[in-house]
């Protein structure tokens, strides 16, 4: 157990929290963090891109010439791939890109990048975040009170805290995401990354 310093919404310290090495400690493992993020951005594709072959647009049901004695190439239709508005060459089709990979990899990803935030300094923890109603202006307040306004925050929040989550969501940088839904590409796609300390121990018992 290691402990890290614990700051309140005025940029104040108010305690320490004790966070297992085992977390936030380690080695980051960069190949496989690497490789968890390409796994989960192809997994986020649609996939929908299509074309058209030259069996499916329209036009093309008769031969344009005939076959010999033009001393042209001989042709079967105009919407061969070769003709202008012809079908596309093996074009895209709609299919799935997603990639699978063990649920290990996963845990070990996201304990690397957040071993790697604490290395780098780049993880900011709070007491509590208690917003009676939601609003960006003091919002922003905590984020300058942190020393981090201007760069582009990661906020991980309780799934059930709402106005934190309406008070955070318009301001520029700051993407904000519920405990329950973060990945290894939330988590190190920041300059800051903002939880608190209760936040932080629910990721230690889902990583351990």
């Amino acid at each position: 157990m290691a402990q890290y310093e614990i700051k309140n919404v005025d940029g104040k310290k108010a305690g320490s929290a004790d966070l297992a090495d085992a977390v936030f400690g380690i080695e980051p493992n960069i190949p496989v963090i690497h490789q968890v993020i390409v796994c989960q951005d192809a997994s986020l594709r649609q996939g929908t891109h299509s074309t058209k072959n030259r069996h499916e647009v329209s036009g093309g049901g008769r031969k344009p010439y005939r076959q010999k004695g033009t001393g042209r190439a001989r042709q079967g239709s105009i919407r061969a791939g070769q003709w202008t508005g012809g079908g596309a060459i093996f074009g895209p089709l709609p299919h799935s890109h997603a990639k699978r990979i063990n649920n290990k990899m996963v845990k070990l990803a996201m304990r690397s990048v957040l071993s790697g935030k604490v290395r780098d300094e780049e993880l900011h923890l709070i007491d509590s975040l208690e917003f009676a109603k939601p609003s960006t202006k003091e919002a922003k307040a905590v984020l300058e009170a942190l020393g981090i306004s201007g760069k582009r925050v990661t906020l991980v929040v309780a799934d059930d805290d709402i106005n934190t989550y309406l008070s955070f969501r318009n301001l520029p940088k700051v993407s904000i995401f519920g405990v329950s839904e973060v990945t290894a590409r939330f988590l190190i796609d920041n300059g800051a990354l903002v939880m608190c300390a209760a936040v932080a121990k629910q990721l230690e018992e889902v990583l351990a």
